[in-house]
């Protein structure tokens, strides 16, 4: 299922590279979406990006952790979990962008693009459901748990500190998000994870 989002991502962000006025009335104007209501630009940034190697990175990344998400689907949840998938990749679009737009809603100058949020929304699934399962960071590989830690305290922290183009706001909101999902429909995972990660099991 993620290859067709990632299809169709490719020749929207491809598109927008060459035709500006499309990367402009796409892109997630905080200012725009409040002020003159352009309510659809919360779903439509995460189909754009900057450049190709922000492209290249989410699609990699997304591509990686898709099918591994079905298949840990299928060992908590009955029913058809590809339907799930989808609801979680297209939630987490304007879950992952709600504080940016109320942060920057007074800001006509602030714009990002990019689907991070959502693909941080799928990679915090993962280590919901298996925290000890190991991710390759730069090559070297560490427990999903410890990464999820670490990235969380980096994007907060760079998230206060504003420093750059990066949205680490939509990354932080993604990521809670996509460690909270799995709850929504059986809240009992929660105490499945604590045991996983306090080998309880």
């Amino acid at each position: 299922m993620s290859i067709y989002i990632i299809i169709i991502t490719c020749a929207v962000s491809i598109a927008a590279f060459a035709i500006q006025p499309l990367m402009l009335r796409c892109q997630l104007n905080a200012w725009a979406t409040v002020r003159h209501r352009e309510y659809y630009r919360v779903f439509t940034y995460a189909f754009l990006h900057a450049d190709w190697m922000h492209l290249l990175v989410n699609m990699f990344v997304l591509w990686s952790f898709g099918s591994g998400i079905i298949y840990s689907f299928n060992n908590v949840f009955t029913g058809n979990n590809e339907v799930r998938f989808v609801l979680l990749y297209f939630s987490a679009i304007p879950v992952s962008a709600a504080y940016s737009v109320y942060k920057h809603r007074d800001n006509p100058q602030y714009n990002a693009v990019g689907a991070s949020g959502a693909v941080s929304a799928i990679v915090y699934v993962t280590i919901f459901l298996n925290p000890y399962d190991m991710l390759a960071l730069w090559g070297i590989p560490i427990p999903g748990i410890v990464f999820g830690i670490v990235y969380l305290i980096y994007s907060g922290i760079m998230a206060r500190r504003n420093v750059d183009n990066i949205g680490h706001d939509a990354h932080l909101c993604g990521a809670v998000y996509g460690f909270i999902f799995p709850a929504f429909f059986e809240p009992s995972l929660f105490v499945r994870f604590v045991k996983q990660l306090f080998f309880l099991n």
